[in-house]
C-alpha cells in the first residue's frame, strides 16, 4: 500500500477479542471456526495489554471481551482494567452461566462498560437444548438480575433459527422482564458450526418474514423502552449486506492465538495470509497485511458490482459467504439479485428448510478428528 492508499483508510472503530475458544456450551451455530484453537495458543495477559494499548493508539474505541467465553479466562478481570487505562470501552460478550457475583462485582470495579448476554432460547427447554447444558437458562436469568443489579447495562443477545423462531415474542417478553436496554435479534449466520449445522437451523422464508413483522411491532410497541436490532438470514435476501461495514473498514478481530482479521470467518479464505499481534504491531496490520487490503474498498470487485450504486453501500457484500457457495472469494456476494448464483442460493434455503433437526454440538474433539 501507497503512503497515499494509506492515508485514505480510515482508522477502525472497534475491535473483536477473541480471548480464548474454550466455553461451557456447545451452541450448534457457533461462529468460532470448526478447527478449535487451544489453551496452549492463547495470548497471555502481557500481550493482551500491549494489544489493547496499540488499539487505543489506532484510534479503536470499543472493545468487545469474546470467545468462547471471555470469562473461563483468569485474568479477565486485569484485562478489563488494560482497556479501561487504555480509554477503551469495554463490552463483555458472555454465555452468563460461569460468573458468580463476586467476580462479577469484581469486574464491575475493574472498570467494565457493559454485558451482553446470550439467551439460545426464551424458555428453559430451547436454552438447555440448543446449548446442550442443563441449567443453563435459570443460571442465564440470575446472571442478568446480578448485572442490572449491580449497575451495569445489559444486552440481550439472541441467535435465531428453525428451533427458536417461534419465540421472538417470548424473546422481547424476556429481555423487558430482566430490564435490557437492548436485544439483539440476529438470526443465524451460516459460518463455522452454524454451517456445519444449516439443515438443522435454516428457517423458511416466511418463517423469516413472519419474524421480522413480530420485531417490528415490538419496536412499535416498546420505543424508548428497548432498542431491538435485528440481522436477517442472508440465503432469504435480494441484496447483501455490508460484511463488517465493509472489509476492513471500521473493525478487526483477534483470535485467541493473536491472528488478526478483517472478519471473524476469514480464514477460510485459503489464500490469505494472517498476520499475528505477536510479530507485527496492530497499525502495521491494519494498514499494510495483505489480508485486510486485499478486498478493501472497491478495486477488488467484479464488473458488475463496479457498475452498482451500491457499491459503496454493501462494499460487495460477503467475501467469505461469496467463497463458500461459488468457490471464488472475489465473486459476486451470491445472496445479490444480480448475482448468476442467486436462484442457486435460494433454492438451497428452501431445501435445508426442510432438512434434519438433529445438531452437531460444537466440541474440541472435533478440532481434532482425522489428526
Amino acid at each position: 500500500m501507497t503512503p497515499s492508499q494509506a492515508h485514505a483508510v480510515q482508522p477502525p472503530m472497534g475491535m473483536l477479542a477473541e480471548l480464548t475458544h474454550r466455553c461451557p456450551l456447545q451452541c450448534p451455530y457457533c461462529s468460532n471456526p470448526v478447527a478449535l484453537e487451544r489453551r496452549r495458543h492463547e495470548l497471555d495477559t502481557v500481550t493482551w495489554r500491549r494489544v489493547f494499548a496499540e488499539a487505543a493508539e489506532l484510534g479503536v474505541l470499543q472493545v468487545h471481551l469474546s470467545g468462547g467465553e471471555p470469562a473461563l479466562r483468569p485474568d479477565l478481570p486485569e484485562l478489563v482494567a488494560a482497556c479501561v487505562d487504555a480509554g477503551l470501552y469495554s463490552n463483555l460478550i458472555t454465555a452468563g452461566v460461569n460468573i458468580d457475583r463476586a467476580r462479577l462485582e469484581t469486574l464491575a470495579e475493574a472498570g467494565l462498560d457493559h454485558v451482553q448476554l446470550s439467551f439460545q432460547g426464551a424458555t428453559p427447554e430451547v436454552t438447555d437444548h440448543v446449548a446442550n447444558m442443563s441449567g443453563a437458562h435459570a443460571r442465564k436469568r440470575a446472571f442478568a438480575a446480578e448485572v442490572t443489579d449491580v449497575g451495569l447495562p445489559l444486552t440481550l443477545n439472541a441467535v435465531i433459527h428453525r428451533a427458536n423462531l417461534h419465540q421472538i415474542d417470548d424473546f422481547v417478553d424476556l429481555a423487558v422482564e430482566l430490564g435490557a436496554r437492548r436485544l439483539e435479534i440476529a438470526h443465524a449466520q451460516y459460518y463455522g458450526w452454524a454451517l456445519v449445522n444449516r439443515a438443522a437451523l435454516m428457517p423458511s422464508r416466511e418463517q423469516v418474514m413472519a419474524a421480522v413483522e413480530r420485531v417490528e411491532a415490538a419496536r412499535e410497541r416498546l420505543q424508548g423502552r428497548l432498542v431491538i436490532d435485528a440481522v436477517v438470514p442472508d440465503y432469504h435476501a435480494r441484496l447483501p449486506k455490508p460484511c463488517m461495514n465493509g472489509w476492513g473498514r471500521q473493525s478487526l478481530n483477534v483470535t485467541p492465538s493473536g491472528k488478526v482479521l478483517p472478519c471473524h470467518a476469514a480464514e477460510t479464505i485459503p489464500h490469505l495470509t494472517f498476520w499475528n499481534v505477536a510479530e507485527h504491531a496492530l497499525s502495521d496490520i491494519w494498514y499494510d497485511s495483505p489480508a485486510f487490503n486485499a478486498y478493501r474498498g472497491t478495486h477488488w470487485m467484479p464488473e458488475t458490482c463496479q457498475d452498482c450504486e451500491r457499491k459503496e453501500i454493501d462494499w460487495g457484500g460477503c467475501r467469505c459467504q461469496a467463497l463458500m457457495l461459488t468457490g471464488d472469494a472475489a465473486q459476486m456476494d451470491p445472496v445479490c439479485e444480480k448475482s448468476p448464483y442467486h436462484d442457486e442460493v435460494q433454492t438451497l434455503a428452501v431445501r435445508d428448510a426442510s432438512g434434519t433437526s438433529e445438531f452437531t454440538y460444537r466440541r474440541f474433539a472435533r478440532a481434532t478428528e482425522g489428526a
